[in-house]
């Protein structure tokens, strides 16, 4: 998995499961991944060590990981989108299809 791929893969976990993380969890997590500060101004900032900022944003990955390995959200997500796109391709489904993208 690329950085970039990587980088996308945890926005979007964060996306479903950042609210179950601490205050201080989400502030660097955005940070590091939304607002793309690096280790020593995030350090900085909260006038912390640098390796203290990666040792939170190494333990919210993993956090993330394990949400997702026991909640599935995302893989559930993709499952769903699969299904969208083989199912758009037979007209009788359209209709159905539109409705549960409106519900998104």
């Amino acid at each position: 998995m690329s950085d970039l791929e990587k980088k996308n893969y945890y926005n979007i976990l964060f996306g479903y499961y950042g609210v179950l993380l601490t205050e201080k969890q989400q502030t660097m997590f955005e940070e590091y991944y939304g607002e793309d500060y690096s280790l020593a101004e995030i350090a900085e900032e909260h006038n912390i060590s640098r390796n203290a900022v990666h040792d939170t944003i190494k333990k919210v990955l993993n956090s993330l990981d394990e949400f997702e390995k026991k909640l599935g959200l995302y893989e559930k997500d993709q499952k769903l989108n699969k299904l969208l796109k083989e199912y758009e391709q037979n007209e009788n489904c359209l209709e159905l299809i539109k409705r549960i993208q409106e519900m998104e």
